[in-house]
C-alpha cells in the first residue's frame, strides 16, 4: 500500500518535454532496432525451411515473443512521448499495451527456460537412453507459453487493474496494481535465473564426466572440451544478460510495494530510473538474437542461400518464358 490517495489530484504538467525527449527517443530507437533484429530471425528461419528442428521452432518463437516485446514497448513509447503523464496517474489507456508488454515478457521468459530444458535433454541420458525432443514436442511448448503467457498477462484486462481504486495502485505502472506486480514479478523472476542455471549447469557437468570418461580410455577429447567452453560461455552471457534486463525491473517492484511517497515526490528520479528499466528489457530483446541465432557467419551463410535461391528461381522463369 502506498500514499497515493493522500496526495494531491493535480493530474496534469508534471513531466518536462525536454526529458520526454531524452527519454522516448532512445526507447524508440532501441525498440525498432529490435523489431528489425527480431524479423530479420523469423525471416531467415522460415525462408530456409529450418522450423524441422524443434530447437529452431523455440528459437524463432523466441525471436516471436521479443518481437512482440518490442512493439508493446514501441506503443507506450509512442503514448509516453505523446502524452507522458498518464504513465504516472494512469490511464484506461495503458492497459492494453502494458497487457501486451507483459505477456510478452511472460513469454521470452518460457522460451529461455524452455531452450534451456531443451539443451539439457539433447545431452543428457536418463536410463540410459537419450531423451529425444521432436517437433511435435516444441510446438506443444510454444502453445502452452502462450497461454500460459497471455492468461497471466491479461488479467489486468480481466478486471484485475486499479482503475477505480487508487489506494493499491501502482506508482511505476498505474493503472496495475501493486499485488498484481508482486504475483508476476516474484515467481516469473525465480524461474527466469534458477531453472537456467540448473540446466546449464547440468550440461557442462555432463560433458565434463564424459570428457573425462574418454580421457581416462585413451580417446581424444577436444570435442567435448570445445563444447563445454561454448556451453559456459553461452550461459555466462545469457546469465549477465537476464541480470542486467530483469534485476532493475525486479527493484523497482519492490520499490514500488514499500512506497509510501507521493508521485510529485518521485519525479524525476525513480520515473527516470522506470524507463531505463524498459530500455534494458528492450536490450534483452536485442541480445537474445545475437547470442541465440544471428551470429555472423551463420546468418551470413542463411542469408547468401536465400540470395542463391531467388537468383535460380529467376534464372529458371526466365528460361520458362524463353
Amino acid at each position: 500500500m502506498n500514499g497515493y490517495s493522500n496526495c494531491s489530484a493535480n493530474h496534469t504538467g508534471i513531466w518536462n518535454p525536454y526529458l520526454v525527449l531524452a527519454l522516448g527517443i532512445p526507447q524508440l530507437t532501441i525498440n525498432i532496432t529490435s523489431v528489425i533484429f527480431n524479423c530479420t530471425v523469423i525471416f531467415t528461419r522460415i525462408m530456409t525451411k529450418d522450423l524441422h528442428k524443434p530447437i529452431s521452432i523455440l528459437f524463432c518463437n523466441l525471436a516471436l515473443s521479443d518481437l512482440f516485446t518490442s512493439f508493446s514497448g514501441f506503443w507506450i513509447s509512442v503514448l509516453f512521448i505523446t502524452n507522458p503523464d498518464i504513465t504516472i496517474f494512469g490511464s484506461e489507456d495503458m492497459l492494453a499495451p502494458y497487457a501486451l508488454y507483459t505477456a510478452s515478457i511472460l513469454s521470452t521468459i518460457y522460451n529461455l527456460v524452455s531452450i534451456g530444458i531443451e539443451r539439457y535433454l539433447a545431452v543428457a541420458k536418463i536410463m540410459r537412453t537419450r531423451i529425444r525432443v521432436t517437433r511435435n514436442h516444441s510446438i506443444a511448448v510454444v502453445l502452452t507459453n502462450w497461454v500460459l503467457a497471455f492468461l497471466f498477462g491479461c488479467l489486468p484486462l480481466m478486471g484485475w487493474n486499479c482503475l477505480h481504486s487508487e489506494k493499491y495502485s501502482s506508482v511505476l505502472y498505474s493503472p496495475f496494481c501493486v499485488n498484481y506486480l508482486i504475483f508476476i514479478a516474484i515467481p516469473n523472476v525465480v524461474i527466469a535465473f534458477l531453472i537456467p542455471l540448473f540446466t546449464y549447469l547440468r550440461i557442462i557437468i555432463i560433458l565434463r564426466k564424459r570428457k573425462l570418461r574418454m580421457k581416462a580410455c585413451g580417446q581424444a577429447t577436444g570435442t567435448y572440451k570445445s563444447a563445454e567452453i561454448q556451453v559456459a560461455r553461452t550461459s555466462i552471457f545469457i546469465w549477465l544478460l537476464a541480470l542486467i534486463s530483469y534485476a532493475p525491473f525486479f527493484a523497482g517492484v519492490i520499490l514500488d510495494a514499500t512506497n509510501y511517497q507521493c508521485h510529485s515526490d518521485l519525479y524525476p528520479g525513480i520515473y527516470i530510473f522506470r524507463n531505463c528499466t524498459a530500455m534494458l528489457i528492450t536490450i534483452n530483446c536485442l541480445g537474445n538474437p545475437i547470442i541465440y541465432t544471428l551470429k555472423n557467419k551463420t546468418l551470413a551463410a542463411k542469408l547468401k542461400a536465400l540470395k542463391c535461391i531467388s537468383i535460380n528461381r529467376l534464372r529458371a522463369c526466365t528460361i520458362e518464358n524463353i
